[in-house]
This record gives C-alpha cells, structure tokens and sequence, in this order.
C-alpha cells in the first residue's frame, strides 16, 4: 500500500496530497502507521515560510535548511509496523509518540540531552517529514515514547503543546510560591495553564485579548484573568499579582506581549518567551541590572522534559485541554481556521492508513 502526504509544495498554497512507496526501515530507523497528528500554531509559519522579526524583516525559513515539498505535523502518535535490524526496545504493534524534536546525535548538546538545541536539527515536520500522513519513517527508537494508557489523540499535542509548556514552566523559579502570569491563552497557553497546576502552582493569571478563550483558561484551571488589549493591562496585572509578577510566560512572542510583560514584572522577576508571532522591542539596557530582571527564551522540550511530561501525566493525568479531531484530509481547512483564531484548544488529525 502506497503512503499518502499532504505536503507544502509551495510556501502559502494549499497543501497537496501526494503518493509514494511506503519506505522500508533501515538500521535503527521505525516505520510508524499514523494514528494521531496534531495541529500547531508554528505550523502556520513554517506554511507561509517565514518569522516576522520586526520592522517589516522576515527570517526565510529556506535560509535555515528547510526544503520543499515537505510534510509538516510534529505532534505525532502511531503505530509501529516495521522496525530496522538495529532498532532496541520496539516492535510491531507498540503504540509511541515521537520526540520531533531531534538533533544530530552526535555533538555536546546532543549528548548531554538537549537534543532540541542542536545547531543541525532533524525536527520532524520542520527539516524532515511528518505526520500530516498515513506513515511516518523515524530515523532512531531512541526518539520514541510509551504513551501508556493515555489514547493517541490525548497524548499527540504533548509533544510539542505539552513539552514547550512543560520546559517553560520550570525555567519560572517561583513557580509554587509566587502568581505565575500566563500571556496567551491558545493550544500552549491552555496547555501551559493546565500544567501549571499539576506542577504546584497555585495562583495562575491568564491574559489574552480574546474572551472566550480567557474563559477556557479559567475553566482549565487559571485563577484569574486579564485582558491584554485593556488600556490598564499592567495595572490589572500587577494588582492581580499583589504588586507585580515573579514569572511570566509569554506564548504569544509579539512585541506587544513581551513589552507588557517587561512591564508588569516585579524587580527579580523572570519572562520566559516561548511563542514566535514575530516582532521587535526595545529593552532600556539599565533595567536589567535595576530591576535584577531576566529575560529569556523557551525553545520546545528536551529529552529528559519529554519523559518527565509523561510521567507526571501518567501519574496525574491528561490535562483537560479540549481536543477536536479530524480527519487528515481536513488538513486545508484546519490550518486556516488556526490562522482566522476559530479553534480553541488542539485539534488533531486521524490519518486512515
């Protein structure tokens, strides 16, 4: 039986359903039958084939080693079929979500774990094909992850929703003993809000300038809610953290988003910038040192974050994120209700093989 794509054949245009041969594994290499994709905000960028860095400049996503045609979907769950003589641990008919976030394997960061920080990245569905198919060829068993008895269409945004909020929320120091504000109330951001509590924290600010999904965040778990396009969204965000924030986690990444959390934090507070809208700010280089503040980046999970995720979510388990599944030919319609902000939560893709 021939393997079905859908793939970016062109950056912008819909994405066209191909046919090949179903490959054959070779060496550790896994040939998984897809049960589960989901569908992510970042792949809107890599659809369009750029990041917006402010002042009308774009990063081009070709200048970073990604080919066309390709097929996206990076948060996947499927079926074993086929393995290579040198693949460990797995077998045909093991259900296992994949890690897509590799790296060569090979250097320091690779080894010490942090895979997901290689300078030559394998991602699947960014620099190698994913799972916007009916198969999907993983290059290692190493990349694979037992899901237990959670279902694919549970466990397929944790690998990357649930693992870019997981990492995030343990760079916030504060975490279990200060308000943590939360910018952007998305599939991450809902993620991001639901975890928060099974890690402890007991006071969540979401902010989002769409109601209804300010309203997702409180029934998720968050325990109070701003509206980041108010005139006062730094007072309100200061009040609601009495007197200002220890940690906050932007998974917007607008210039707007990151400027008001510069605004809203507390001296010795922390940001953590984990979405890629695009834009630019302007940071007065005496605050950092005045106001002890830190200003960093998130970028996705590592391997060792991706274990503990879904440990703890075996243990505590799934977030209640709502989930909508449908079927892999709707992937068309499903990116550009993302774009137009129609879908709250994941939506998840259901290949038939």
């Amino acid at each position: 039986m021939k393997m079905r794509s859908f793939q970016v054949c062109q950056c912008g245009a819909p994405l066209q359903m191909n046919e090949a041969e179903t490959p054959k594994p070779q060496g550790t290499q896994v040939l998984l039958k897809m049960l589960a994709a989901g569908v992510c905000h970042s792949d809107l960028h890599i659809w369009d084939g750029y990041y917006e860095i402010g002042g009308g400049k774009k990063m081009m996503l070709a200048d970073r080693g990604i080919k066309l045609p390709l097929t996206m979907g990076h948060e996947n769950v499927g079926e074993v079929v086929a393995v290579g003589p040198d693949a460990k641990g797995v077998k045909a008919g093991d259900v296992r979500l994949v890690n897509p976030w590799m790296g060569c394997g090979e250097c320091k960061v690779c080894r010490r774990g942090d895979e997901n920080l290689c300078l030559k990245p394998q991602n699947v569905g960014v620099f190698s094909q994913g799972g916007y198919a009916t198969h999907m060829l993983v290059p290692s068993h190493r990349h694979l992850f037992d899901i237990g008895n959670l279902s694919p269409e549970q466990a397929a945004p944790l690998a990357c929703s649930g693992v870019t909020a997981f990492s995030a929320l343990k760079k916030i120091p504060t975490l279990q003993d200060e308000a943590v504000v939360i910018i952007g109330a998305g599939g991450v951001g809902l993620m991001g809000v639901t975890l928060a509590k099974k890690m402890g924290a007991k006071d969540i600010v979401i902010v989002d300038i769409d109601a209804a999904k300010r309203d997702a965040a409180l029934k998720a778990g968050a325990t109070k809610a701003v509206d980041g396009g108010a005139a006062d969204a730094v007072t309100q965000i200061q009040k609601a953290t009495g007197g200002g924030a220890w940690g906050v986690i932007d998974f917007v990444g607008s210039g707007a988003t990151v400027n008001l959390a510069v605004s809203s934090i507390i001296k010795g507070g922390a940001i953590v910038v984990v979405g890629l809208y695009g834009g630019d700010i302007t940071v007065p280089t005496p605050y950092l040192p005045l106001r002890a503040m830190t200003l960093r980046g998130s970028y996705v999970g590592s391997q060792s974050d991706m274990g503990e995720l879904i440990d703890l979510v075996k243990r505590t388990g799934m977030p209640p994120v709502p989930i909508k599944t449908r079927p892999l030919e709707a992937v068309n319609d499903t990116l550009n209700d993302l774009r137009a902000g129609k879908i709250v939560g994941r939506v998840v893709l259901t290949p038939a093989a």
